[in-house]
């Protein structure tokens, strides 16, 4: 009887771990997505992005051939093992700022790094806002007829 697993054809293929026959790359953008979503759902978090670009941004998914994802308030740099995350976030007003910064960097670095592998080097949050209670919300420009 013959072990496959030492000889034949494939056997050294067999022997290989998937992870070592090819290359993964993670795009930026999946890594802001992911950033993004999971900063999102931190309790206090009011939104992403300050207030000019989330209204610059909504103008660009308006022009034709123009981005089809736009991740506002989220900048990463990505390297082949590590990520770094740059966040600007508007807090709920009543919300204790550095708790809510904290919960975000944790819930970012733990996301990241569970869905990419990478490690995440570092997570800074700029605090652009704080939404008062009253405050209405921002509404984006009006869509122009094309």
């Amino acid at each position: 009887m013959t072990d496959t697993n030492e000889r034949g054809p494939g056997a050294a293929r067999r022997a290989t771990p998937a992870r070592e026959r090819g290359k993964t790359t993670i795009a930026d953008g999946v890594v802001a997505k992911i950033a993004y979503l999971a900063a999102e759902d931190v309790p206090g978090v009011h939104a992403l992005g300050s207030g000019i670009s989330r209204s610059v941004g909504a103008l660009r998914k308006r022009v034709p051939g123009g981005p089809t994802t736009t991740i506002h308030g989220v900048k990463v740099e990505v390297g082949e093992k590590q990520a770094a995350v740059d966040l600007d976030i508007i807090v709920e007003y009543g919300e204790i700022v550095p708790e809510v910064a904290d919960a975000v960097r944790e819930t970012v670095i733990s996301a990241v790094e569970r869905m990419t592998g990478f490690e995440v080097v570092e997570v800074n949050i700029a605090v652009s806002d704080v939404k008062l209670p009253d405050e209405p919300e921002e509404e984006a420009p009006p869509e122009r007829v094309r």
